[in-house]
């Protein structure tokens, strides 16, 4: 699992919580470094958080898709955001996956194992 979030605190308690339910989880606190270490057909799943800084969730998202189009990709965002809305903005958005932060690690392996490992 790639997991790319310019706040550190939450890669730690996200990856801590992760790994304990068994998902091995490569974190990046910095989007670009998060693209140029990424590993085509390497992530079963991979979130991104929404805004960062130098290059947001929805362009990286778009960046990876570009390396593999078929990544299955989450965003997340502590800002109200709706799929249909962004969708309407982004155009070529793929996702169908978006989190609310915050969330509780129980709530994120939940949804991953809803709607993007078992999907």
């Amino acid at each position: 699992m790639l997991l790319v979030d310019d706040e550190n605190d939450i890669l730690l308690v996200f990856k801590k919580s992760l790994e304990a339910h068994g998902y091995l989880v490569d974190i990046f606190n910095e989007p670009r470094n998060a693209l140029i270490n990424f590993k085509p057909d390497y992530y079963d799943v991979i979130l991104l958080d929404v805004r960062m800084p130098h290059i947001n969730g929805f362009d990286l998202a778009r960046a990876i898709w570009q390396k593999q189009p078929t990544a299955r990709i989450c965003l997340m965002t502590a800002f109200e955001i709706y799929e249909d809305e962004a969708k309407k903005v982004f155009k070529d958005l793929k996702t169908h996956c978006f989190l609310k932060k915050p969330m509780t690690p129980k709530a994120l392996i939940e949804h991953i194992e809803k709607h993007l490992v078992n999907a």
